[in-house]
């Protein structure tokens, strides 16, 4: 299997368990009620370190999935008081989600503003670093006054996933 086939199976895994309370009340509409999920492999983390590689296009609905998966992730760490970090690491295609108004208008030729800065803020405000990849800004002729406010510039995304797993932590790619 692929890496990035495997690593986005993982993200949908992540995704179930951190909504596994919804899951066991939940039931489709016009249905009876589903029997209740018993949990028989429970996860209890001591730590969690977590960088998501965001380099493309992937939407739940409306919302991109990294950004879902880390507000989950983060709300479920809080909720278990478990120690974690999250760093998601954007750059390729997903790079324009972190751009101010201005900026995000100009490169999508839209007048609407960036619809993802209330959710960017959310995370950081949840304890999630933001990053994106001074290559893709160097390629796109973006600066760093481009950028919403508490997104951090790193050297190269790639390398900062690299080393970022070097560091221990788990690599999803939604």
């Amino acid at each position: 299997m692929k890496a990035s086939y495997i690593t986005r199976l993982i993200a949908g895994a992540v995704a179930l368990t951190v909504a596994h309370p919804a899951l066991a009340q939940s039931s489709a509409p016009g249905t009876a009620k589903a029997d209740p999920v018993h949990i028989t492999v429970p996860v209890v983390l001591k730590h969690a370190d977590v960088v998501y590689n965001l380099d493309h296009l992937a939407f739940s609905g409306k919302m991109p999935t990294g950004m879902l998966y880390m507000h989950l992730m983060a709300g479920r760490f809080k909720k278990t008081h478990t120690p974690a970090h999250i760093v998601g690491v954007f750059h390729g295609e997903a790079a324009y989600m972190v751009l101010n108004d201005a900026a995000y208008n100009k490169f999508r030729h839209v007048t609407t503003g960036n619809p993802y800065a209330k959710t960017v803020a959310m995370l950081e405000k949840q304890g999630v670093d933001i990053e994106e990849c001074a290559y893709t800004m160097g390629v796109r002729h973006w600066g760093n006054a481009n950028l919403l406010p508490g997104v951090q510039v790193t050297t190269g995304a790639p390398l900062r996933i690299v080393q970022l797993s070097q560091e221990g932590y788990v690599q999803i790619q939604p």
